[in-house]
């Protein structure tokens, strides 16, 4: 399109601003006019008050007429003379058979009916004056005009002179016509695309089923399964939900194109297809798949990132506690009345951390607690912390659990009979002891969970007094499994910290 006939399309666009809105007007009033007419009468006024109705109508569609550019407006005296007079026909009907009802039926008019008529005839000439002075109006705006069109223009020759596209793409076109789909093929192959083609949507989906494709071209009306079901089954199968999908149709009702919108089209183009709008379309739907097909990258591997994260967090915190802190909880901390505390130290660490290589002593503790881990699973009880060579764990929280006593005592004996991957074998010294803790999460970087309390304490006293392959017990302890020990050796001595108290020595 030139600069010259961008600039005519503006000026027709201009003079159809300035009359749409009264024209529409005089439409709305006439019919109202005529509803109370037909009700109230007097009905021998109806024919005329109808031609005055279709004169109106007639006036606001020879401006859309206009407004859409299938009127073309030349620039000389003869053309503009034609306008004024295509533009008067109407209006000049208007005003005569409303002045004839008003002269005809003045005794017996509804005051309003009447008040409204004198309108229509006032906004009339108003018209009448517009479209005298169009021609005056349009060339005092012709400068704006040009200067619009000629940017216009500019903008267009700059995004037709851009470099073609070098993404090309896999286009899939579904038409049971054959001449169409040749059309199609060969204009598309052409610009560089893989094509292929169906001509039914059964055909279709057996070419989905066993290919890959960016872009589907679907016609609305093909027999069994038409387009929009072809669409409306695509979208619901995950397989092709993301397939950017164009269709095509002759069908000028704007509810096709709403339906094919609604079901998940991207766009849609009407019959007979102009190649320039294809190749534009085509390759702005292309554009957008590489834009979804980028963004699921990215999201795939955001979520790659949040499992990775999730497992580092599951290292490190109780399942429960980080699904609590995904609900916003900030201070997490809770009182178990009942748990049982486990402290397992390696007999003679310090004078081996004298003789052993640092990598071979890291690694040694890396595999033992590795498996101590495992064993804490196998039990159920849940592991707290290390203290350098030793290993703490507790059993009956973050979960309460009545046979924390049970747990305890069937992960310590596994510790004890554990043997290590490599290095030499370490011998344990274990503690246990059973009463109430407090539990919590405390830190923000670095942070723990941790349990605090007399308990812990005393359990870990009992490590420290305990003896090499043995397991140390609480006389609370035992009580909360029973009693249920064979070959235990009843003690009874003083605690540092803690005062004189009875316990056992289990096998």
């Amino acid at each position: 399109m030139t600069a010259g006939e961008t600039s005519r399309l503006l000026r027709a666009a201009r003079i159809a601003r300035r009359l749409a809105g009264p024209a529409e007007a005089l439409v709305s009033t006439q019919r109202l006019v005529l509803d109370e007419i037909r009700q109230f009468g007097p009905q021998e006024a109806v024919e005329d008050l109808e031609n005055v109705l279709t004169a109106a109508r007639r006036l606001v569609g020879f401006v859309n007429s206009l407004r859409r550019g299938d009127i073309e407006l030349g620039e000389d005296e003869k053309s503009a003379a034609r306008l004024r007079h295509d533009l008067r026909t109407p209006i000049n009907a208007i005003i005569g058979y409303s002045e004839l009802v008003l002269e005809d039926f003045a005794d017996v008019l509804p005051p309003g009916v009447k008040a409204d008529c004198d309108s229509v005839v006032e906004a009339a000439r108003q018209l009448l004056i517009e479209v005298e002075t169009l021609d005056a109006d349009s060339h005092e705006d012709g400068g704006e005009d040009a200067a619009i069109a000629a940017r216009l223009e500019t903008a267009i020759s700059a995004a037709g002179g851009a470099a073609p596209r070098v993404e090309t793409g896999r286009i899939l076109i579904v038409d049971d016509d054959a001449a169409n789909l040749d059309v199609l093929d060969r204009q598309l192959t052409r610009r560089g695309h893989r094509v292929r083609a169906a001509g039914s949507a059964e055909a279709a989906v057996a070419l989905l089923e066993a290919d890959m494709f960016d872009l589907a071209l679907i016609d609305i009306l093909m027999p069994g399964t038409n387009g929009i079901e072809l669409l409306t089954r695509l979208k619901a199968d995950m397989r092709w939900r993301h397939l950017s999908v164009l269709m095509i149709s002759g069908l000028g009702d704007t509810s096709a194109v709403a339906a094919c919108i609604t079901a998940g089209a991207d766009d849609y183009l009407q019959k007979p297809v102009d190649p320039v709008v294809l190749h534009a379309r085509v390759e702005a739907c292309l554009e957008r798949t590489r834009w979804r097909e980028r963004e699921r990258a990215y999201l795939a591997e955001i979520e790659r990132e949040k499992e990775r994260a999730d497992a580092l967090l599951s290292a490190i915190l109780p399942a429960p506690i980080i699904h609590r802190l995904n609900g916003g909880e900030r201070h997490i901390a809770d009182r178990f009345d009942a748990v049982s505390i486990v402290f397992a130290d390696i007999v003679g660490f310090t004078p081996m951390v004298a003789r052993t290589e640092p990598t071979e002593l890291v690694r040694t503790l890396a595999a033992l607690f590795e498996d101590f881990d495992d064993i804490a699973d196998r039990h159920g009880v849940e592991k707290i912390k290390t203290i350098g060579d030793a290993y703490m764990a507790a059993a009956g929280i973050p979960h309460h659990r009545p046979d924390h006593a049970q747990a305890a005592l069937g992960f310590a004996r596994e510790l004890l009979t554990s043997t290590p991957r490599s290095g030499p074998r370490l011998k344990l010294r274990i503690g246990i002891h059973s009463g109430p803790v407090i539990a919590g999460l405390i830190g923000r970087k670095r942070f723990v969970y941790d349990v605090w309390g007399d308990t812990v304490n005393f359990a870990s006293r009992l490590e420290a007094s305990g003896q090499e392959g043995r397991i140390h017990a609480s006389e609370d302890y035992v009580k909360a499994i029973g009693y249920d020990v064979e070959n235990a050796e009843k003690r009874h001595h003083e605690l540092k910290g803690i005062g004189w108290v009875s316990s056992y020595i289990l096998g």
